[in-house]
């Protein structure tokens, strides 16, 4: 486990969030808990964590529902859903929904600790996105083209790694405010069209480049190959 990890806990069960708070702060990772789905996702924005752990049976907003919404906003970070219920169709269900592992109460320490390992492990070896010859390298926040280094601004850079990593998938100007910019501008705003098009110059703008950022006319914007 890389020191330094951090890791969110959402369990509405004081004793387990704590024992596991402790169990991780002991081994160098940076926690923080929440008590409710509502918390959790309000901890998820503030935080950033690098992978989560995630009771399903929770108050207020349930752990899938909390899993919907993030996958919803097109977020990639790792989760692991914990529940007391072992039924096949519950493990299918928080699968098909986005979650990366499945561990069901009561459980031993160690596997979820390896279980996170994991997890993070599969997470570091998508550190370079791909989309034809398009690379997107997320540890060093760079892109190219071919062998052509693109130079994005920091905001070109998290815009661009945001379609890279949904590609194929179509997102809305809001969406795409919300996801990248992360407040609300007034309405009517045209920053995402003006971004879209400084990318547009440096990613399908060199000799001889195939049309990577495509409009889908009346939705808004994806990033695909063809």
């Amino acid at each position: 486990m890389v020191p330094g990890t951090k890791v969110l806990l959402v369990e509405d069960d004081p004793s387990i969030l704590r024992l596991l708070q402790l169990e991780l702060e002991h081994r160098e990772l940076v926690v923080r808990c929440a008590g409710d789905g509502v918390e959790g996702l309000e901890a998820y924005e503030e935080f950033r964590p690098e992978v989560v752990v995630l009771d399903i049976m929770l108050p207020k907003l349930s752990g899938t529902e909390v899993l919907k919404e993030v996958r919803r906003r097109g977020e990639v970070t790792p989760v692991i859903m914990l529940t007391a219920r072992d039924s096949v169709s519950d493990k299918v269900g928080s699968l098909s929904l986005g979650a990366d592992d499945y561990l069901t109460k009561p459980f031993d320490l160690e596997e979820l600790l390896a279980r996170i390992e994991a997890v993070m492990r599969r997470a570091r070896s998508e550190d370079i996105l791909r989309v034809h010859d398009l690379e997107v390298d997320r540890a060093a926040r760079e892109a190219r083209r071919g062998s052509r280094r693109l130079g994005l601004t920091a905001r070109e850079y998290d815009l661009l790694e945001f379609l890279a990593r949904n590609r194929r998938r179509v997102f809305s100007r809001e969406a795409i405010l919300q996801h990248v910019w992360g407040q609300d501008f007034a309405a009517g705003t045209n920053v995402v069209d003006v971004y879209i098009g400084y990318l547009r110059k440096k990613v399908d703008g060199g000799p001889g480049d195939s049309k990577l950022i495509h409009t889908v006319r009346g939705v808004g914007y994806t990033l695909r190959e063809g």
